[in-house]
Parts: C-alpha cells; sequence; structure tokens
C-alpha cells in the first residue's frame, strides 16, 4: 500500500468476502494485507460497499460499554476483549452505533464504521429518537434487547429495516433523499453504496432544498393591545377547561392563576408595571397556572405575552402544555404559539448553502448533507434544542454545526438570496403576531436591550425559573475586553485574512455597493478596516505565551497576562483551572498600556460612528437603485454596527478607568481563562455588582406586567433576597407576594440523607460510596458534583464494575454526547445513571422510577472569585453565601419528587453539613446524619420496595 496517499479507499466485497484496496489516483487493484483504518488531519479513510444480494445479516455487527464488548458475525454473537474489537474494527468496517461512544469505550479514536444514527439522521430527519439500542428498537418498533449480548443482533434488524424504509411507499421523507444521496455518493459516505439500490430515481427531478422550503409573508403591524382586566370567575374557568374535567382541584394552582392575573390588568403609571414573585412549590401546577390568565388575557386584548425560561427542557415542555389553550394554527394558517430564540440558535441557509457547495470538506461534508436533509423538514429550523437530533453533531467530532449558523453577527439580512425562506426572520415575524412566545431570559433581555423593532418587544412577561433571572443578567450585561472577543470583532469588520473554504466576509465586502455609491461612508469603511488591524489576529494568544505581541491591544493582554501569573497565590496546584486577579495597584506601565489600548479602541470607534451617520442618511434619502430588499440589508447593518460600537465604548470605559478610582457600581478584574491547564483567552473582566440594575431600567420599565416565579424563589421563609434580586426596587416598584405549597407529602416520598463518614478529599472513598450507592439504589441515580476534575475521577474509577452488574453510567464531560441527549438516555432507562456538574442541578425533569437517588458529593459552596467576594461584602457575608447554598441544594432536591407518585433519596456526602442550611429542603422532610452503611441500607430497602422512612427513624435529626 501506498502510505503516502492522500486518502485510501477500501473496496469491500461482501458477497466475495476478501478485501482489496484501491489508492486514489491508481487504477491497480488486487488482494492486500490491509492496516488499521487510520484518521488524521492529513489522511481520511473512505469505505466503499458492494452490498449482497438480501438481507444485511452479512455485514458484522458490535456493541461496546464499560461492562465489555460483544461482535456478532458470520459464527454468531460472541464476548471479546478491546483488543479483539479494535482489531475486528479495524479489519471490516462494522454496523454499531454511536461510533464516537464506542471509540471511547474502546479507547481507540481513529474508528470508523457504519453507525446507525447517521442512517436514521439520513431516513428520519427531524424525528426524535434516543441514541441507545433500546431507544433504537422503541423508534423503529423492535424488540428491546434483553441482555448487551442480543444487542448486536439488534443492530443488524435495525439495519434492515432502515434500509427497507427506502423501498417502501409510505416512507414519508422520500423527497430529497435521492439528490442528497448522490452527494453522499461522490464524498463516499459508508451508507451510500448500500442505500443507491434502494432509493429509486424519482421520475420528476427533484427540488432543489432552497426551492422547496416556503417563504414567510409580511403582515400588517398588530395594533396595540386592548386594556381589560381580568375577572376570578372567567380565569378559573379557563383554568378548569385547560386541566380538564377529570383532573383533580388543587387550590394551590387555582390561588396561584388568580394571583398571576392581576399582573395583565392595565398598568397605573409609566415606568411602573405591575410585578408579582410568586413561589409555586414544585406539583402546584404553576405552567398551567400562569397559561389559564395568559391565554385568557391574549384573546380578551389581542397583545403577545412572553413566557421566558432559562432551560431548553422547560421550553420544550412549555410547547407541549401550552396546546391545551391554543390550536398548532389558526385558520390563516398562521402560529398562535412560537418559540423564540437568539439568532445563533438557528439554521443559517446562506452559511448551508457554502458548506454544500464546498464550504466544508471530508467527514464535515457528509454533516452539512444531513443537515440539508434534516432542514427541508424541521418544524422551526432549531438547531440547538429543536428537531436536530442533539447527538448529529457529536457523531462528527468536530463543532460543524456551529458553523451553519450566525454566531458572529455577519447576517445581510435582505442581502441574502434566502431571506425571504430564513428561519430567523420567520421566527421574528411569527413571533410578532403571536399570542404566546416561549423565549429564554438572555433572548427577552437582549431584545428589550438592542431589540430592532421597539414595537414588538415584550410588554407582559412571565419569567419561569425566576430563580435564574440574576444570573442570565449577570451575563448579559457584561463586559470583557479579551482576546477571543476582540479577534471576532477584527474578523466582523476586515474578513478572514487566511484561505478560507467559508464564506466570511468583511465589513467592505458587505457593504460595497454602499462605498460604490457614497464616498464618505467607502472612506468611513476603509479607515475602520485600518483601525481594525490594531485588534488581535490570528495566533494572538500564542504570541502572548512567547511574549511577542503585536499591537497595542496584544500588547495589554500580554502585560494582563503577566500580571495575573504574577499574582496567583497557588503555587500550580490550580492549574486545570482559570486565574484571576483583581484590577487594582497597577503599575504606571500596565495604565500606559491600557490607555494606549484605549486609544487604539477610540480610532476604532470614530469610523464606525460615521459609517453609522452615512447608512441613515442614506435611508432617509434613498437613491434610485434602493428598492425595499435593499433598505432592509441598510437598516440590518445599522442595526449589527450600532451594537458593536456599544460594545467598543463598554471596552473604552473599562480601559479608562484603569488606574483611577474603582467605580462603585461595577467589579472588574484581570483573568487567564483555562480548561484542563490549557489557556483558551485572556482579558479584563467587568461586571455589575448588581446586575438587576440594568436589567430594572432595561426589561421592567418599559414593561406593563411581569411575574417571576419558581418553585425556589425565596430563601426558605424569608422574601428579602428575592424580592432585591427582582430590581423592582430600582425603579422605585414594591412587587406583590404570592407562595403556594407543594401538595407533595414529602415525609412520605423524600428522605435527606447526609452520610458522615466519606472524608472530604478522598477520591477512592468518594468513588467507592458513589459506587455503592448506585448499586443500592438498582441505578437510576443522578449524581451532582462541584468540580469536573472530582466527577471524572469517580466515574473513571465505577463506571466499568457498574455496567458489568447491569447498571449504565454515563457522564457529562466524559461521554461524547451533550448534556441534553444525555438527560434524553437517563430518563429512557430505570437502570441508567447520571454524572453531571451545575448545568444538571436543575431544568432536568425525569418523573417516575428513573430518577429515584440523587447525590451530592458535598456542599455546593461558591466559587470564591474576586466577583463572589465583592459581591459577599455588599450582601451580607457568610448569610449571602448560606442564602446561595440553600438555593442550590433545593434546585437539587427539586430533581428527586416530580409527581405524587415519586419516592426516593438525596444524599449529601459531607461530614460537617452546617444545620443553618437544612432549611433549604421542603418542610416535613425527614433529614437524618447516618453512616455510609445505614444509608446504603436505606436506599437498598426503597429499591426493594420497603418505603422511605421506617416508623423508627422516621423524625429529623440535625
Amino acid at each position: 500500500m501506498c502510505h503516502d496517499a492522500t486518502k485510501i479507499y477500501l473496496d469491500i466485497d461482501l458477497a466475495r468476502g476478501p478485501m482489496h484496496e484501491f489508492v486514489a489516483g491508481s487504477r491497480s487493484r488486487g488482494p492486500a494485507p490491509l492496516p488499521p483504518p487510520h484518521r488524521s488531519r492529513d489522511r481520511t479513510v473512505y469505505f466503499s460497499f458492494r452490498p449482497p444480494h438480501g438481507p444485511m445479516m452479512t455485514l458484522p455487527a458490535i456493541h461496546c460499554s464499560h461492562g465489555g464488548a460483544w461482535l456478532r458475525d458470520a459464527s454468531g454473537t460472541r464476548a471479546v476483549s478491546k483488543g479483539e474489537a479494535v482489531m475486528a474494527a479495524a479489519d471490516t468496517p462494522l454496523l454499531l452505533l454511536n461510533a464516537p461512544l464506542v471509540a471511547t469505550r474502546l479507547g481507540y479514536p481513529d474508528l470508523s464504521g457504519l453507525d446507525l444514527l447517521e442512517l436514521y439522521a439520513f431516513i428520519h430527519p427531524a424525528r426524535f429518537v434516543v441514541p441507545t439500542p433500546k431507544g433504537l428498537a422503541k423508534a423503529l418498533g423492535l424488540a428491546e434487547p434483553a441482555s448487551e449480548s442480543d444487542i448486536p443482533a439488534l443492530l443488524q434488524t435495525a439495519a434492515d429495516a432502515l434500509l427497507a424504509t427506502c423501498e417502501s411507499d409510505a416512507w414519508a421523507e422520500r423527497e430529497g433523499a435521492w439528490s442528497a444521496l448522490q452527494s453522499l455518493t461522490r464524498m463516499r459516505w459508508p451508507w451510500a453504496v448500500l442505500l443507491n439500490g434502494r432509493i429509486a430515481r424519482p421520475e420528476r427531478a427533484e427540488r432543489w432544498l432552497f426551492s422547496r422550503l416556503p417563504e414567510w409573508e409580511e403582515a400588517a403591524d398588530l395594533p396595540q393591545p386592548a386594556q381589560v382586566r381580568l375577572e376570578q370567575d372567567e380565569v378559573l374557568d379557563r383554568l378548569a377547561a385547560l386541566t380538564g374535567s377529570q383532573a383533580e382541584t388543587r387550590p394551590g394552582q387555582r390561588a396561584y392563576a388568580i394571583e398571576t392575573s392581576e399582573v395583565f390588568a392595565p398598568r397605573p403609571r409609566q415606568g411602573q408595571p405591575h410585578v408579582l414573585l410568586a413561589q409555586a412549590g414544585t406539583g402546584i401546577g404553576k405552567t398551567l397556572g400562569y397559561l389559564a390568565p395568559a391565554s385568557r388575557w391574549s384573546e380578551r386584548s389581542g397583545g403577545t405575552v412572553w413566557v421566558s425560561t432559562f432551560t431548553k427542557a422547560l421550553q420544550r415542555q412549555l410547547r407541549q402544555e401550552s396546546r391545551r389553550a391554543w390550536p398548532e394554527r389558526r385558520p390563516d394558517g398562521s402560529r398562535p404559539v412560537v418559540v423564540r430564540k437568539g439568532r445563533e440558535n438557528y439554521l443559517c441557509l446562506l452559511n448551508l448553502e457554502d458548506a454544500l457547495q464546498g464550504g466544508f470538506a471530508g467527514r464535515a461534508a457528509i454533516l452539512a448533507q444531513l443537515v440539508a436533509r434534516w432542514a427541508a423538514y424541521t418544524r422551526d429550523g432549531d438547531v440547538i434544542g429543536g428537531d436536530l437530533p442533539g447527538w448529529l453533531g457529536t457523531l462528527f467530532r468536530q463543532r460543524g454545526i456551529t458553523a451553519l449558523t450566525d454566531r458572529r453577527g455577519e447576517c445581510v439580512y435582505a442581502g441574502c438570496p434566502h431571506y425571504r425562506k430564513c428561519f430567523i426572520e420567520r421566527a421574528a415575524r411569527a413571533s410578532a403576531k403571536a399570542d404566546l412566545v416561549i423565549g429564554n431570559h438572555a433572548l427577552v433581555m437582549v431584545n428589550a436591550a438592542r431589540g430592532r423593532d421597539h414595537a414588538a418587544r415584550p410588554t407582559r412577561i412571565v419569567f419561569d425559573e425566576g430563580h435564574h433571572i440574576f444570573d442570565a443578567a449577570d451575563s448579559t450585561f457584561a463586559v470583557a475586553l479579551s482576546g477571543a472577543e476582540a479577534i471576532e470583532l477584527r474578523r466582523w469588520i476586515i474578513g478572514p485574512e487566511k484561505a478560507s473554504r467559508g464564506r466570511r466576509r468583511g465589513l467592505a465586502a458587505r457593504l460595497a455597493d454602499i462605498a460604490s455609491y457614497d464616498e464618505a461612508g467607502g472612506r468611513a469603511i476603509s479607515a475602520a478596516r485600518e483601525a481594525a488591524e490594531a485588534l488581535p489576529g490570528d495566533g494572538w494568544l500564542q504570541r502572548l505565551v512567547e511574549n511577542t505581541p503585536s499591537g497595542p491591544i496584544e500588547e495589554l493582554l500580554a502585560a494582563v497576562r503577566a500580571l495575573v501569573y504574577a499574582r496567583d497565590e497557588s503555587g500550580g496546584a490550580e492549574a486545570g483551572y482559570g486565574l484571576e486577579t483583581e484590577a487594582a495597584e497597577l503599575e504606571g506601565a500596565f495604565v500606559e498600556q491600557a490607555q494606549a489600548a484605549r486609544a487604539a479602541l477610540a480610532d476604532l470607534r470614530q469610523p464606525l460612528i460615521r459609517l453609522g451617520v452615512r447608512l441613515e442618511a442614506i435611508l432617509e434619502e434613498p437613491p434610485d437603485w434602493l428598492d425595499g430588499p435593499g433598505r432592509a440589508r441598510i437598516e440590518g447593518a445599522r442595526h449589527s454596527l450600532a451594537w458593536r460600537i456599544e460594545l467598543v465604548a463598554a471596552w473604552e470605559a473599562l480601559l479608562e478607568r484603569l488606574g483611577g478610582p474603582a467605580d462603585p457600581e461595577f467589579v472588574d478584574w484581570l483573568a487567564v481563562e483555562r480548561s484542563d491547564a490549557r489557556e483558551f483567552d485572556v482579558g479584563i473582566h467587568r461586571r455589575w455588582l448588581d446586575p438587576m440594575k440594568p436589567f430594572a431600567k432595561v426589561v421592567l420599565e418599559p414593561a406593563h406586567g411581569v411575574v417571576m416565579t419558581s418553585a425556589t424563589l425565596r430563601d426558605g421563609e424569608d422574601w428579602e433576597s428575592a424580592i432585591a434580586r427582582s430590581g423592582a426596587r430600582h425603579i422605585g416598584v414594591e412587587p406583590r407576594l404570592s407562595a403556594q405549597q407543594s401538595p407533595f407529602d414529602y415525609a412520605a416520598q423524600a428522605a435527606v440523607l447526609i452520610v458522615t463518614d466519606v472524608p472530604r478529599g478522598d477520591i477512592a472513598a468518594l468513588a467507592a460510596a458513589y459506587g455503592r450507592l448506585i448499586e443500592a439504589s438498582g441505578g437510576g441515580a443522578l449524581g451532582l458534583f462541584t468540580a469536573i476534575r472530582r466527577l471524572r475521577a469517580v466515574h473513571g474509577r465505577i463506571a466499568d464494575r457498574l455496567a458489568r452488574g447491569g447498571l449504565p453510567l454515563y457522564a457529562q464531560h466524559v461521554d461524547p454526547i451533550d448534556t441534553g441527549t444525555l438527560v434524553d438516555i437517563f430518563r429512557d432507562d430505570p437502570a441508567a445513571s447520571l454524572l453531571g456538574t451545575d448545568a444538571l442541578r436543575d431544568g432536568v425533569d425525569v418523573p417516575g422510577h428513573s430518577l429515584r437517588l440523587v447525590v451530592m458529593e458535598q456542599v455546593p459552596w461558591p466559587r470564591p472569585s474576586i466577583l463572589h467576594r465583592a459581591r459577599r461584602l455588599t450582601g451580607g457575608g457568610s448569610a449571602y453565601d448560606d442564602a446561595i447554598i440553600r438555593a442550590r441544594l433545593a434546585q437539587a432536591f427539586g430533581r428527586l419528587i416530580r409527581g405524587r407518585d415519586d419516592s426516593g433519596h438525596f444524599v449529601v456526602l459531607s461530614p460537617a453539613f452546617p444545620s443553618r442550611l437544612l432549611t433549604a429542603f421542603p418542610p416535613g422532610t425527614p433529614v437524618q446524619r447516618v453512616t455510609l452503611d445505614e444509608a446504603l441500607q436505606r436506599v437498598a430497602r426503597h429499591g426493594s420496595g420497603d418505603g422511605i422512612v421506617s416508623p423508627d427513624r422516621a423524625q429529623s435529626s440535625a
């Protein structure tokens, strides 16, 4: 074999058996021994197949887990070692499910083969499936495997079923498949030849994706909502209609709905919205509780209600619950309920077209074809948390999905040939005339702060998961002058500076017609491009490490990096984490560098401002050639320009303060960001000491009615922290308060066990405790960690042993699977357990037997950052810490009991759990300090069906 070849093609005749090799560029063909398939930066293995007649059973299949590996070939199914599995995969392409996960289990990153998930994504785009053997069997209507040794046979049967679908007249996703397959065949996609004989060429040429997608239509602006006041009877009648005649009456839900309805009353004074803080215990039914008055108000007033969430899981739940109040479509075809997200969540059709026409290469090009298949059938084009499978991007080992979205703000709006079919524009227009818009906290804040259409900004808002508003505002109104942020601005202005396959274009290219028409505008563009040369360029981080910065901004960042390391007091003990230091006691040389950088930023901001003025002038006195789409494109460019001018001005203000007196409204610090001991960013950061001040000004003040609701809104019985974190007092509003207790019987359904004999810092003991608790529970455990390093260490010690006992263990930051898919897998298998960090502490809804044990590795202390220290000083010292910890414990405990039939244990591995934190748990919940052995007995008894709390141990103890 010629190892210098750029690509190696393995041509396997499955009917005849022997392998043949074919080196690209050579016509010689003949039997030869083949080395293991290899994948590196400059070499890619491609498999092509000549399938035999008959079923797919001739293809061998492999399944690997922490419990072992099983191979099925012509001689049957047998258990094999990892080494044998790797050799089999190297010799012959195998049927498998989720190649990156199998590669991780085998420790063989170069694994490739026939991944059934890729085939499923091609045949059933936009159709949900849990990416496990059990999930695949459910989706295809096949018998679930009884044991892991049965899985290879299932994979073969599933392959037969999927391929047979292509020959069925009932195949709903046939349109576009033949054309996509021709492209995939040219790309040597492993499944292509097996599909070619089964997908018939259509009699008429298939339409291109971009001609098949429907166009959105302009609509007249809606009048402002009518001023109405809801009566209690009509709210309760609507609630009864939503819950159904067979539902039990919940007094707490009825009271909650009535309290919420008051927010929709006419606003008494400008800048004084109705604000309600509503604590709704788990099980109250708060979703229907606020949808009842929201739907009635929208019906009577003709206005739009926004419901904002923090997690995608709740967005999906809201979409389902809203179907009780609104139909899928109105008689005119429009949708009364719209899910709205930031533009970076949607597929960009222009980026997709570029990828399909050569912008992507290798495996990424195959991904683009599969995404194009999905785009023809998606509900709304949402690639992050929508109906695009979350596992699809992870199959291709690179960030191909994000490259297909608009994350850099380079949209040309009406200048795009797909503007009238754009998913983002469609969602924006649909939300303007919707009755209910389901959004997220960050989008509501950004839309309020710099939305393009002031009339479409939300005025009636329900913030569900309201305990996250403070954190969302903290991120939204933050400022960071870092290398990563600055290079993105440089690329937005200048464009790509090296050979690039993508369509990235600089400001001059995007506004070329303006530059040629308007001389002053052209000069402003040229000046901005010249000034942007002062921003960090490609390779900036390596230059900082080598102490060879280029330009005033890089020189400042080099000084930041040097100062952070000079002040580091960890002694290298925290090599895996970021470092930071206060922006205080700065030497004169550092301040001078900061002011030089500020001057460079001012030189950049001025031409951007001049360009914005010229664009406005062109809109006011348009030339003859400026049509409607051209006007929309200029308006979009002016909007993008405005918020980048604001960004540069914020950077200038940050640098101007360095060396001078501190602003008491802000907290500033210098940081080197690291992950696994690898630096990835350097910068200067600014946060509001109280981010609810800008939130109140931007979001609350223009609104008419706002509800902030959560099961963990207040700290125990104390409302003061919740009121302070609402921001209402910053605009002179005293919020109304409402609290409804959970209807669950926590004394009978749950117990908190504080394990006192697992030493803190002993990884071996920690891992042993996790492993034994999961075994005692028989799976169904959610393990929560405060550090990724400890999570990985525990997972590595116990995963194999648990899997051999039939208890699969999954983990964030270990398994190559996105978080949403991990939760889907966990929910689908009562024997599975899941380890995770903050993302799993709340927003995870797993009712029933699949979640019956929550284990926290320790008390979730706040990270002692510079920002936390500043807020702690003004927030009451240790009382501020305690409130944060109690909120985290309450959120984690809330994962355990999601319904009346749920039961389980909440275990904290803490030798010295402070008694003052026990109020985090619902009243009546038994709390006991026990040894690990006692905890294991309690958990095991529950697993065998003996209930939660035995009579002699029912009292709480501190």
